[in-house]
């Protein structure tokens, strides 16, 4: 984790224009446990912790570390933070009396205050602060009570809530919800759409291949009206015969169930066809992710580990 705060820190180092010393940073990390960052490192990984917390300042980035004891930090860190705030110590033990003389000798030197008893006396609420003056020294050591803000304890009316969230600065802006068409949205809008167009056209097709089988019903020369067109059951002038009629319903029958055979043949085929590239692009994410676990997997047990370690320790010392 140090390692990857290291390699943050010195990116935004790099990234960031230089703004100079604000008088409030426009990024803030808090570093909550800082002790674990420094157990077990190196001296090199205590030089570039220095080196990034004194210089990323001028980027508008400020660096918090929050822990137990002063006595957590490595002295050589601790000299470049300028804001110091330290809640109630108590020596119960020998151990304890030893952590809070080294803890006292970490605040800047004052007559007005037996800083070794007040730490212990220290209620809730209280600390011992020190911060940088305009002129960049260290203010004297003061005991301060925290006075918390004024405000409300109970829920805001409706009334008011509406009041305030409409008044916000942000309201502009948040106001109105965007919620924006996935990728999974927009493929399955397509699919959903290519389902509903092939059975559209199998309704078409069934549709058509009924209104065929109803007219091979009708013999072919029939005439719904007496007087138009030809007789009932002739051909070209001639007169059919029961057997020719029969014959010729049954061959237009056949036509037709091999006309509704082949629409429905292409109807499953279509749907076979949107399946298999359903199935395909699964297996394609399937074997992506596998790629990347593998890929991953290699990196993290050879020597390519060692060499992105390289590689962030370079950007930090500004090697290439």
């Amino acid at each position: 984790f140090s390692t990857f705060m290291l390699w943050m820190l010195a990116q935004l180092y790099h990234a960031l224009p230089e703004v100079g010393d604000l008088p409030k940073p426009k990024l803030a990390f808090f570093f909550d446990e800082a002790h674990l960052l420094f157990d077990d490192a190196s001296e090199a990984l205590l030089e570039q912790v220095e080196q990034t917390a004194r210089l990323i300042r001028s980027k508008g980035v400020g660096v918090y570390f929050a822990t137990q004891t002063p006595a957590d930090i490595p002295a050589s860190v601790l000299a470049q933070l300028g804001n110091r705030f330290e809640h109630a110590l108590r020596a119960f033990t020998p151990q304890d009396a030893d952590n809070l003389k080294k803890t006292v000798r970490t605040f800047p030197i004052t007559s007005f205050y037996d800083v070794e008893q007040t730490i212990q006396q220290l209620g809730i609420g209280e600390a011992l602060v020190t911060v940088l003056s305009p002129k960049g020294v260290p203010t004297p050591l003061a005991a301060t009570l925290l006075v918390p803000p004024d405000s409300l304890m109970a829920a805001l009316d409706p009334a008011t809530f509406q009041g305030r969230l409409g008044s916000g600065i942000l309201q502009s802006k948040y106001a109105t919800a965007v919620d924006r068409q996935s990728a999974h949205e927009i493929i399955a809008t397509r699919l959903q759409q290519a389902q509903s167009a092939a059975a559209a056209a199998q309704a078409a097709q069934a549709q058509a291949a009924q209104a065929q089988a109803a007219e091979a019903q009708v013999p072919p020369g029939y005439s719904p009206q007496p007087g138009y067109g030809m007789a009932p059951g002739q051909v070209g002038g001639r007169p059919m015969t029961p057997a020719q009629m029969q014959r010729e319903i049954d061959r237009q029958a056949r036509a037709q169930a091999r006309e509704i055979a082949r629409a429905q043949r292409e109807a499953e085929a279509e749907r076979k066809r949107q399946a298999r590239q359903v199935a395909a692009a699964a297996r394609s994410r399937e074997r992506m992710v596998e790629t990347g676990v593998r890929t991953a997997g290699r990196v993290l047990t050879s020597r390519g580990g060692q060499s992105l370690m390289r590689g962030v320790f370079g950007v930090l010392f500004g090697r290439k």
